[in-house]
This record gives structure tokens, C-alpha cells and sequence, in this order.
């Protein structure tokens, strides 16, 4: 649990951080872009947990 709210953090902020260095975008956009990042991060991170359990 402590490593998917780890790569939860480290994934917003990398996408906040990349987001306002590419091309100018509305907030609901980076918002939007944002949210889709952290939820593979998640994804990602449940999949490490479920092969590990495994």
C-alpha cells in the first residue's frame, strides 16, 4: 500500500512538472492529462503488488 501511494505522489508531480512544459493547454486539460497519468501509475503499481503476491 505505501508503494502505490508512493508512485501515486511521484506520479502527480512528475505529470505537473511535464505538463506545463509542453504545449499550452486549458486546466481542465491538464487536469484531464494528469488524472489519466496517475491512473496507469496506479494500474501499474497494482500490477507490481498482484506479482508480488503472486
Amino acid at each position: 500500500m505505501k508503494k502505490l501511494a508512493y508512485t501515486f505522489l511521484i506520479l502527480a508531480a512528475a505529470g505537473t512538472i511535464f505538463t506545463g512544459c509542453r504545449e499550452k493547454k486549458t486546466a481542465g486539460e491538464k487536469i484531464e492529462d494528469g488524472v489519466e497519468e496517475v491512473g496507469d501509475g496506479i494500474e501499474d503499481a497494482a500490477d507490481d503488488v498482484e506479482d508480488a503476491v503472486d
